[in-house]
């Protein structure tokens, strides 16, 4: 991106992504529904000395008035054994539903609105989660969608204390050591 292009980093965590982006010279908003995610990532910002917007919120509700060069977003993604209620506490970071869409869908639909033409999306997310339908939701959108990269890593402690309950849904092979992680990049046509 440009310098000066603004930024949206949906679901920031620890504002990680934000101030890298905002190192690059960006303006940078970075919004998360956690208080305590915004507090560590306001406190983050301030130790590395560059300028973020952090707001609290649920994903684009803050910044709905406002258009995007670039959407970053890794937001929740492990499948979880849970009801249809939206998780609480920390669990909020990574549990998506029963099939790991619970965010990702709403990023899909929502997320097209607040681009400029020739905006990017990036997100990361499992290939649990099912790439194909972010591509199909993304491209049903209007946007031009496709996988830009794929990485596999050890399972980290979320999903090891899931592996039996994604193995019994078929989501894991019973020889399955690692998560593939895919980057999904969507841009809006000028």
């Amino acid at each position: 991106m440009p310098p000066g292009a603004d930024v949206l980093d949906v679901g920031t965590g620890s504002g990680a992504l934000a101030i890298e982006a905002a190192r690059r010279g960006t303006r940078v908003t970075a919004v998360d529904v956690s208080w305590r995610a915004v507090c560590t990532a306001w406190f983050n910002v301030r130790v590395a000395g560059v300028p973020v917007r952090v707001r609290r919120g649920d994903l684009f509700t803050p910044v709905q008035d406002r258009l995007y060069d670039l959407i970053l977003t890794n937001p929740p993604y492990v499948p979880a054994p849970t009801g249809a209620r939206p998780p609480r506490g920390t669990a909020r970071a990574w549990d998506a539903g029963r099939d790991g869409r619970l965010v990702l869908d709403r990023i899909c639909e929502q997320a097209p609105t607040l681009l400029r033409p020739g905006g990017v999306l990036l997100m990361v997310h499992s290939a649990l989660s099912d790439p194909g339908r972010t591509l199909d939701r993304l491209r049903a959108a209007g946007l031009k969608a496709s996988v830009t990269r794929r990485s596999r890593i050890a399972f980290g402690p979320v999903l090891r204390g899931r592996e039996r309950w994604l193995r019994r849904r078929g989501l894991l092979s019973p020889t399955d050591e690692n998560e593939e992680l895919v980057v999904v990049r969507a841009e809006l046509p000028v």
